[in-house]
């Protein structure tokens, strides 16, 4: 196992090199560049060419891109041109907003998910049944900004149960019970949210493997031993139902983390899918760049992980 692991990372080396190098072409071909509407309007000319020269931005893109990855290779990922500050520290300031919230959604996600699909699946075709396929209707149907934005409307600025802005209440000492639960209510909704939204297709994956294995003969075969049929269901149904579910956890968590950009967008929350968006409005490459290099990463580190949690869960599956 360790030997596939191990063969699996070293292929994603190429994978995010061509994944930054198509970035940071595509990053260096948009309009403007990091001082485009970030300056003094009185600087003349000479000036400003005098930062795009010290700054590097004349230099050819390639040039550039070379530069960047020699230095990304030893830990130094640049400096942000907006915050003047190096982007490993902004990032390191922003993606324990985002981990946390992915974390809490994910939970969210199958506390709901694993529950409706199994009882769904074990009483098909009744009132539950056509209660839940309308609750996956709902959910599949409607956008995640329309969603997001509902629920902002409603629990946050009509019923005020939730804040509506930020990862915590300013002013509140770090380390604290308080901090601790602002952080919480800060989480809860946008959490919710994509929790609820993301329990589409482990509902819909759960049922049908349910409906599918309580015809299947190791059934039959422990209901004509006697075997409670609770049993039944949390021990052999519930089991090998989970394969394809188990399959994609990895991918859930990480994709939550990469794809938590409209959400923290909306909710204006301290993450990194808001810091990736105001880099690209701002144009400021070395932080975008470095993003789509982590997100890339997260993506490759998720298909790994469910190929890892898929061993455990299937025990007719071996890696040699």
């Amino acid at each position: 196992m360790w030997k596939v692991i191990l063969r699996r990372i070293l292929l994603m080396i190429p994978q995010i090199l061509i994944l930054s190098f198509i970035v940071f072409l595509l990053g260096s071909l948009m309009p403007g560049d990091a001082l485009t509407g970030l300056i003094d309007p009185t600087i003349g000319p000479e000036q400003l060419a005098n930062m795009r020269e010290q700054l590097g931005l004349n230099q050819p893109w390639y040039v550039r891109y070379v530069d960047w990855m020699s230095r990304a290779i030893r830990g130094d990922f640049g400096r942000s041109f907006a915050h003047k500050m190096p982007v490993i520290e902004i990032i390191g300031q922003r993606i324990g907003n985002t981990l946390w919230l992915s974390i809490f959604t994910v939970l969210i996600t199958y506390a709901i998910g694993l529950p409706l699909g199994l009882l769904a699946g074990r009483y098909n075709n009744s009132t539950f049944d056509r209660f839940v396929n309308f609750f996956n209707f709902l959910t599949y149907a409607i956008p995640t900004f329309v969603a997001s934005l509902l629920m902002l409307w409603i629990f946050g600025y009509t019923l005020g149960w939730f804040p509506t802005r930020g990862s915590v209440g300013a002013g509140i000492p770090t380390g604290t019970f308080e901090y601790f639960v602002s952080r919480l209510r800060h989480m809860a909704l946008p959490a919710i949210t994509i929790g609820v939204l993301s329990t589409t297709s482990i509902v819909q994956y759960l049922r049908a493997g349910v409906v599918d294995a309580k015809s299947q003969d190791y059934v039959r075969t422990a209901r004509a031993k006697g075997v409670p049929e609770s049993k039944i269901y949390s021990r052999h149904i519930f089991r090998n139902s989970m394969l394809p579910i188990a399959q994609g956890m990895g991918y859930t968590l990480t994709g939550l983390i990469s794809g938590s950009v409209i959400t923290e967008q909306i909710f204006t929350y301290n993450g990194m899918g808001q810091l990736f968006i105001s880099s690209i409005v701002g144009r400021d490459y070395t932080v975008m760049t470095t993003l789509v290099l982590l997100f890339g990463l997260m993506t490759l580190f998720g298909t790994l992980i469910s190929d890892i949690i898929m061993i455990f869960v299937d025990p007719r599956i071996r890696i040699d």
